[in-house]
């Protein structure tokens, strides 16, 4: 789906096809860094390859994940040998630009094995990255890396100053400039946005958590609000509640798989449970903008296709696929390509009244209720969460929010404010 670029957008774009300058694409929730990467992805004019740290992640940028295009183990690198085959080697070697997405759930570790496995193949050992420009997209405000074992933690604390990408040591062999995208298209009421700049940098006030807790203590609707909930039993619980409640038996539709689609990281439910009057969630943007991804709808017919009534309007939704892709080098035409490898076929609906913060990443709402069970437990989450609804109005909270569920990683501060 074509987007037209916002100055400030187009501006980075620019930035990156003209330089080999190592970039870090961030901005608050709703700036349009995913709109950006994936114009980049259609329209730049250099070799370039997407990757991410997960496999959901990877497939919604349509690229490829960190460790199955450099063919690295998972875990702990560290200064191990990187074993790499002639076809690795050749791929690597083709990339002009690397483009990382959710670079913020990358660790310090992973970013130096990166580094260290293009100059290995590009046999450039004192040039970082061995040549290629490198351009990270993330926020590290909303997603940290996941520790490792306690023998992997216990590395990380010896030899990083932390566990982020940006105390990777390869930075101080060469600069990562920062670029940081302002204009936020997800809200517009400047109250709103006021507020969630609080909770992101953990600088909230009294006053601004007596408006927020004020709006969130409002009975929310009946019907055409989510729950976003910290913890995945609650999302089961509610929506396995929700669907029970429904008359009928529930009709389940499952997907097709084929190809090696590697574990099990699906990016909607394999087995999809559904009945008339399910509250559901599109996982995709359509291509005839009917609906974006996490549009909220209901369902109203099931048949070979599945109807959904949004906003009043009733539209057939057919089943998408998502393609896999893994990148090759072609030694006739001297391109870098990039081949499906597996594909994932099901309905782009998920039961949606409820999904967790994790997967509501990404997502807006119009309106949405906050549910961070006993505490909020990691840093970001809070902001995350109240990040996802469009208007201050379309705020609800399971409970007030506390000073304690306002966690900003001390490290991220460091970095994001230049020290």
């Amino acid at each position: 789906m074509s987007v037209a670029l916002s100055a400030e957008q187009q501006a980075v774009f620019d930035r990156i096809e003209s330089t080999r300058e190592h970039l870090f694409v961030t901005g608050r929730a709703g700036t349009g860094k995913s709109t950006l990467l994936n114009h980049l992805a259609w329209n730049t004019s250099k070799q370039l390859a997407i990757c991410a740290p997960t496999g959901v992640a990877a497939l919604n940028v349509g690229g490829q994940t960190i460790h199955s295009l450099f063919r690295l183990p998972i875990g702990l690198i560290a200064d191990h040998t990187i074993d790499q085959n002639d076809q690795t080697r050749k791929l690597l070697n083709s990339i002009d630009t690397l483009v990382v997405d959710e670079v913020s759930m990358v660790s310090a570790d992973l970013m130096d094995a990166m580094d260290r496995s293009l100059r290995q193949a590009r046999q450039r050992p004192r040039e970082p990255f061995g040549g290629v420009q490198i351009v990270l997209f993330g926020d590290p405000y909303q997603l940290a890396p996941v520790p490792g074992s306690l023998e992997e933690r216990a590395y990380i604390a010896d030899t990083y100053r932390s566990f982020w990408f940006f105390d990777a040591k390869v930075w101080s062999e060469t600069p990562l400039q920062l670029v940081e995208l302002t204009e936020i298209h997800r809200q517009h009421e400047a109250e709103f946005k006021y507020l969630l700049n609080g909770v992101r940098h953990g600088q909230v006030t009294a006053e601004m958590a007596g408006r927020l807790n004020g709006m969130g203590a409002r009975t929310p609707p009946e019907d055409g609000v989510i729950s976003l909930a910290s913890r995945n039993d609650t999302v089961d619980r509610i929506n396995k509640a929700a669907l029970a409640k429904l008359d009928g038996k529930p009709l389940t539709a499952n997907a097709e798989v084929s190809g090696d689609f590697g574990g099990r990281a699906f990016p909607a439910d394999e087995a999809l449970d559904l009945k008339v009057g399910a509250q559901v969630m599109f996982l995709r943007n359509d291509s005839e903008r009917r609906w974006v991804n996490g549009t909220l709808g209901t369902v109203v017919k099931i048949d070979s296709t599945v109807w959904v009534e949004v906003d009043g309007e009733q539209f057939e939704v057919e089943p998408a696929t998502w393609e896999k892709y893994k990148y090759s080098y072609s030694s006739v035409t001297k391109q870098l390509k990039r081949d499906i490898v597996a594909e994932f076929t099901q309905f782009p609906l998920r039961l949606a009244w409820a999904v967790t913060i994790h997967k509501s990443q990404g997502k807006t709402y119009d309106r949405a209720i906050v549910d961070l069970g006993s505490r909020a437990f990691s840093p970001g989450q809070s902001y995350v969460a109240l990040s996802r609804i469009s208007t201050l109005d379309g705020l609800y909270l399971s409970r007030p929010l506390r000073p304690s569920d306002i966690i900003v990683d001390t490290d991220v501060k460091r970095f994001m404010s230049g020290q």
